[in-house]
């Protein structure tokens, strides 16, 4: 019973965050063009490690042991740096939606990250239906007219590489830290590296930068790259990494509403349709069975 009380927790912790997360391309998209890729791809971290570091400060945390550093090196490179820069630099000549459709990747890859990384067995009807999720996602790229791959594209796929390590990666550390602890730990711990490199990218013109684009730049600081990740690694030391991350297969859907109603977008009348879809093949994935190594779970 109470396994099953934690399962259900982490996948509604894991769709608050898909939530939070789907409004990120939307956002990043309308600072890009002002503030530049460098400055929203890892301005937004630095913004977050002042409030992870203040945080941690507060609670008067102990240094992480130091067989957790490197784990928490490869979250950060992950979700930290890799993805928020990858897709900020794609987004510069991309649309959100047409990201959105790409981004549809990111569960799958999660999965097989989960398996290197989480030591996780999901089973054949897991696989099954992740298969068909990514399916239903590819057909519905195609039906957007994603056409063949650009280097915009490219960037977005290296950045669902760099993202699935991270989540595989921070969910299961998570387990031993606390979901919270991971981002913040692994914010501080990039910190030093990204504060020169957007110091040296901030242009002169910052001060004439729009109030949409600051909008934009606040949301991916505050919520993408901070309190978003609060949920998202509680939810998959809940609920296992494999399995609270196909709830991502609903994140390109929900990206696409909001890159319609914020950015005016041209989205086709066939995301409901596509949605249904999805929405099926992420209840079959997250009742599926995925083995885990069993471990505590740290508040």
């Amino acid at each position: 019973m109470m396994e099953r009380t934690q399962r259900m927790e982490g996948l509604l912790l894991g769709t608050l965050a898909v939530a939070a997360f789907s409004l990120s391309l939307p956002a990043t998209r309308a600072a890009v063009p002002e503030l530049g890729g460098t400055v929203v791809g890892l301005g937004r971290a630095v913004v977050a490690a002042a409030l992870a570091g203040a945080l941690l400060l507060v609670r008067r945390e102990r240094l992480p042991e130091r067989r957790h550093w490197a784990r928490l090196g490869l979250v950060a490179l992950g979700v930290v740096v890799g993805f928020p820069l990858l897709s900020a630099l794609a987004l510069r000549d991309m649309s959100a939606a047409h990201g959105a459709v790409l981004v549809g990747l990111l569960p799958g890859a999660t999965a097989v990250a989960a398996v290197l990384r989480a030591k996780e067995r999901p089973s054949l009807g897991f696989w099954m239906a992740s298969a068909a999720g990514l399916v239903c996602v590819l057909i519905f790229a195609v039906a957007q007219g994603a056409g063949g791959l650009t280097a915009g594209d490219g960037l977005v796929l290296l950045a669902v590489v760099a993202g699935a390590l991270g989540y595989a990666e921070g969910g299961a550390l998570a387990r031993e830290l606390g979901g919270w602890r991971v981002i913040c730990w692994a914010l501080v711990l990039a910190a030093p590296v990204l504060v020169p490199v957007v110091a040296l990218s901030v242009g002169a013109s910052v001060s004439q930068v729009s109030t949409r684009a600051w909008l934009g730049f606040g949301y991916v600081s505050l919520v993408s790259m901070f309190l978003g990740f609060f949920a998202w690694y509680r939810a998959m030391a809940l609920g296992g990494v494999a399995r609270v991350g196909q709830l991502q297969l609903l994140q390109p859907l929900l990206t696409l509403l909001w890159s319609a109603l914020l950015l005016g977008e041209e989205v086709g009348r066939d995301t409901f349709g596509a949605s249904l879809l999805v929405l099926l093949c992420v209840l079959a994935g997250v009742r599926s069975r995925v083995r885990q190594l069993p471990a505590p779970v740290v508040r």
